[in-house]
């Protein structure tokens, strides 16, 4: 009798990110006696390796660069054919351009292609590099269809939403909800984020609602020039900035709405889990966003780089607590009911299996 099917998610570092999280959650609660999942990383990164290995889930680092290189690629290249795993699932775009050349060109028996984010489809050269993938998994509607638009069949992508720990992610037990008007972002500081749309929108905000603060938590290499540019404003005093980390609970608690101003997404993990915290969402209506966010319901969209929008948006959230507080239960019903974790890994696991079949 064979053992479980070695599974290999093929990331570009672990850092704290969204899809960094989604690998570490899914190779945590996958099923081991039928699959035997691994980290592999092209660079060094290592914020979430120290939870992988508590949770006993081997992390191979590819080099120990800071960035990936050609030595990167050469050194991926070398590892697949090394350690030929039965599924190679690369996730973010580096890994999803190589992992998918040198895993058909290895003859791996499954290598899958991977669209989570709203500007990867440009970004991994799927126009071209699309039919090296045995199957692709997006994790919104809106990324399937721009798949199907290439010309990829239907049959051969399969959406899988995010999933969240809707036992780890909830409202405060005893029931305390913010005490001051807190608009929270939690993104990392790069374009796709847009944070001056969001940075006009606080200075449009903080015009009408003086005591409103915007707290901005993530990491990247845009944050000094955004904090240089938070400090210039008269709003700036009310601005925050926190670091990354892997405890955000504390933050979506003492929040009275949760914003983002992308300008392309796939389905952001941090909306799925302020939901489930019980925090309304006022988010730019881009990638996958509208297929989690109702309008009036759980939240208020409005379109990308609208700054006017986006402060209207919030400032309608933080003047009218009854209704904020209405769409915080109704975005903590929504994520418990279609965004679990467990759900997120059984159609994995599911669509696993009907691959390898023979």
């Amino acid at each position: 009798m064979s053992g479980p099917c070695r599974l290999v998610l093929l990331l570009q570092d672990l850092c704290y990110g969204g899809t960094q999280r989604h690998a570490l959650e899914l190779a945590r609660g996958i099923d081991r006696a039928r699959f035997a999942p691994e980290l592999w990383s092209l660079c060094k990164g290592a914020d979430f390796a120290p939870e992988a290995a508590a949770a006993g889930i081997p992390v191979q680092w590819i080099t120990d660069q800071r960035s990936v290189s050609f030595r990167s690629v050469l050194a991926l290249r070398a590892a697949i054919l090394r350690e030929r795993p039965a599924v190679l699932m690369p996730l973010t775009a580096v890994p999803n351009i190589w992992g998918r050349l040198w895993g058909r060109l290895a003859g791996l028996p499954l290598v899958l292609g991977t669209v989570r984010g709203g500007g990867n489809i440009k970004r991994q050269h799927e126009r071209f590099l699309a039919p090296l993938a045995g199957h692709h998994i997006t994790n919104t509607q809106a990324l399937k269809d721009a798949l199907l638009k290439l010309g990829r069949p239907d049959h051969a992508v399969t959406v899988i939403r995010n999933g969240v720990d809707t036992d780890r992610f909830s409202p405060d037990p005893d029931g305390i909800g913010p005490v001051r008007k807190v608009v929270l972002c939690v993104a990392r500081f790069v374009d796709d984020k847009d944070h001056p749309t969001l940075l006009a929108a606080f200075e449009r905000l903080h015009a009408r609602m003086p005591d409103a603060e915007l707290w901005l938590v993530g990491d990247g290499p845009l944050k000094g020039r955004f904090e240089f540019a938070a400090r210039r404003l008269e709003c700036g005093r009310n601005i925050r900035v926190f670091p990354g980390g892997p405890n955000l609970v504390p933050f979506y608690r003492q929040a009275s709405v949760l914003a983002l101003s992308s300008l392309r997404e796939g389905l952001p993990n941090v909306v799925l889990e302020a939901m489930a915290c019980g925090v309304p969402v006022a988010a730019t209506a881009v990638g996958g966003i509208p297929e989690v966010v109702e309008e009036e319901r759980t939240g208020r969209l409005s379109p990308a780089g609208d700054p006017e929008g986006l402060a209207r948006n919030l400032e309608r959230l933080l003047a009218d607590e009854e209704t904020r507080e209405r769409m915080g239960r109704a975005a903590r019903a929504r994520a418990v009911e279609d965004f679990s974790l467990r759900s997120m890994v059984a159609r994995h696991e599911e669509l696993l299996d009907r691959l390898r079949q023979p």
